[in-house]
């Protein structure tokens, strides 16, 4: 199986690139989200491969880290998920927002990506929450206080501190990184005010 590939970026489709690997021209499939984060055509780039061998075709699928190429797999671990609808959802959301929004219970959020519809979005955000975690790599302390709120466990001024610093803007996982930092400064007795004061300092950093 292929794993990884490093080579130069030869065209674009609307969701595959070509890449070249030494005169030999790999056919990948990316997230709309991958697309526009390589490079231009002629300039170098290493992708890591997800390989689908089927009986009529084999499609490569390529990402731009291991923690997205994770995601891509534990995503089709859920019935009715596939490799399209997996980039999709990548597509639109980050892995950082992803696990948020799984962690949270946010069927809405990862409803947006194309060709997940309500019912869909519930059963990936049910599914994967006892999973989800385990890919949030050095997010572990957020991903659980995210789980804190979404199970309506998290103390009133964790999710008040939460909530007013997504409303100046800030994603789900921003807010929740930062108030995570707050706690761990001020401790699980901090009131809104202070979390929020702290958050926005870590925020300004």
């Amino acid at each position: 199986m292929i794993g990884k590939l490093k080579g130069i970026m030869d065209s674009f489709g609307d969701d595959w690139i070509i890449l070249d690997v030494q005169g030999v021209g790999y056919q990948v499939h990316c997230s709309s989200r991958t697309l526009g984060s390589l490079p231009q055509a002629g300039e170098a780039s290493t992708l890591f491969i997800e390989t689908h061998v089927r009986e009529t075709e084999i499609k490569l699928f390529g990402f731009l880290d291991e923690g997205e190429r994770d995601w891509f797999r534990l995503l089709q671990t859920v019935q009715g998920i596939g490799a399209k609808v997996a980039l999709a959802i990548l597509g639109t959301l980050t892995p950082g927002d992803l696990a948020s929004a799984i962690a949270l219970q946010d069927k809405a959020a990862v409803s947006r990506a194309p060709g997940v519809g309500p019912k869909v979005a519930q059963r990936i955000v049910s599914e994967l929450k006892d999973k989800a975690p385990a890919l949030s790599g050095g997010a572990s302390e957020t991903i659980g206080l995210q789980r804190d709120i979404g199970d309506g466990i998290a103390t009133n001024a964790v999710v008040d501190a939460v909530s007013a610093l997504s409303n100046l803007g800030y994603s789900s996982e921003q807010a929740s990184k930062a108030v995570s930092a707050a706690v761990s400064s001020a401790g699980n007795d901090a009131d809104s005010g202070t979390l929020i004061r702290l958050g926005l300092k870590e925020l300004a950093r």
